[in-house]
């Protein structure tokens, strides 16, 4: 016969962990120094730039 599961128990589990991912993410985005975030700000607009520089296309409407 199957064991008896406890559905709150597994429902209060599940938030947990849940909640845990989502303080590990926050923790990644809002845990950051000003130097940091600016860095990668820079990083991704000069990736931008190159991206856009390198297309074949330039006016597409």
């Amino acid at each position: 016969m199957a064991d008896i599961v406890n559905l709150n128990r597994f429902r209060k589990d599940k938030e947990r962990a849940e909640k845990a991912a989502k303080a590990v993410e926050n923790r990644a985005a809002h845990g950051r120094t000003k130097a940091s975030k600016t860095a990668d700000t820079a990083r991704e607009k000069k990736a931008k730039t190159k991206l856009d520089q390198h297309r074949l296309d330039k006016d597409e409407t």
